[in-house]
């Protein structure tokens, strides 16, 4: 069953959070469905503008629509990730998306509002739920980079006059976290302060959370045993934190680094394993079961195990 993220976070606020993952291949779909169908738990499916642009819209909306008619039983919503003002309209006019993102956090206030404003209008008509973005993150995810120092954490005062401005439905904070493998400087972790004040001002609107992925210093050790190189400090969101995070609002988390980080595992593993190998079925095989494992300690970690029957 295919809902809108608002209807899902209706269910789910304060109590637990939708795990939103990021797909751009037959087997990270096919992973994400599986878990969610074993775990009967609720989720969304992602798609940013840059996999819209790797496997064509057609063929990645038709994967996870087949993985749907596998899988029956499962709530999810399908979401535009880091859409700009045409991503957005296209994934409105194609009548498939229920969800939109308008990133326009770059901009100033008002023309984040404006270019907010308009999405929302627009896909409210066709019953679209919209989230926005209000602060900057810094990293890197797909096509977005932004240094460290062009980051800011959002401003709970802007939070309340830009909702109500705009109507969006939900809303992408920066407390701390960044895109990629390197989510902290630091030790400083999630900035609970900004997060308890944005849920006082708003006690029940949904907030989201990018940059949610844990980074596993497994995952990066395996890597690099087998020929990688990435940050060996790489940080990511605590568990604990994560899970904190629920009780204040958050109730979006969205799930993009983990999964590539398990991708480059198993086939750096495997290739070096059986260098005789060239076949990408077996190695395809053993993703897909890796991504529905990591997913079903995601989905256990976010508290949304068996939460479909808040649905039916």
């Amino acid at each position: 069953m295919k809902l809108t993220t608002q209807s899902l976070f209706e269910q789910c606020y304060g109590k637990y959070a939708i795990a939103a993952v990021n797909v751009f291949t037959m087997e990270q779909v096919l992973g994400l469905f599986s878990a969610a169908h074993k775990c009967q738990s609720p989720f969304i499916v992602q798609t940013t503008p840059v996999a819209r642009n790797y496997a064509h819209p057609e063929m990645l909306l038709s994967m996870i629509d087949a993985a749907s008619r596998l899988y029956p039983d499962v709530v999810y919503a399908l979401h535009l990730d880091h859409g700009n003002e045409d991503h957005a309209l296209a994934a409105i006019a194609s009548e498939q998306y229920t969800s939109v993102m308008i990133d326009a956090s770059h901009d100033n206030f008002e023309t984040n509002v404006a270019r907010t404003k308009n999405i929302v209008r627009k896909a409210h008509v066709k019953n679209i739920s919209v989230e926005a973005e209000l602060g900057v993150l810094s990293g890197v995810e797909d096509d977005v980079s932004i240094e460290e120092k062009y980051a800011k954490y959002t401003n709970p005062e802007d939070v309340v006059k830009f909702i109500e401005q705009t109507e969006c439905d939900s809303l992408a904070i920066a407390i701390g976290t960044s895109h990629g493998a390197y989510k902290f400087s630091g030790d400083q972790g999630l900035q609970f302060d900004i997060l308890k004040e944005i849920q006082q001002r708003l006690p029940t609107f949904p907030l989201v959370l990018h940059g949610g992925s844990a980074v596993n210093d497994y995952e990066i050790e395996r890597i690099n045993r087998f020929g990688g190189k990435l940050n060996a400090h790489a940080k990511g969101v605590d568990p604990f934190e994560l899970k904190e995070s629920i009780k204040y609002g958050i109730c979006k988390v969205n799930i993009a680094t983990d999964t590539r980080l398990i991708w480059a595992r198993v086939h750096r593993t495997f290739f070096n394993n059986h260098p005789e190998q060239f076949d990408p079925i077996v190695p395809g095989q053993v993703y897909t079961q890796a991504q529905k494992d990591f997913l079903i300690k995601k989905f256990e970690l976010l508290g949304s195990i068996d939460k479909i029957r808040d649905f039916k």
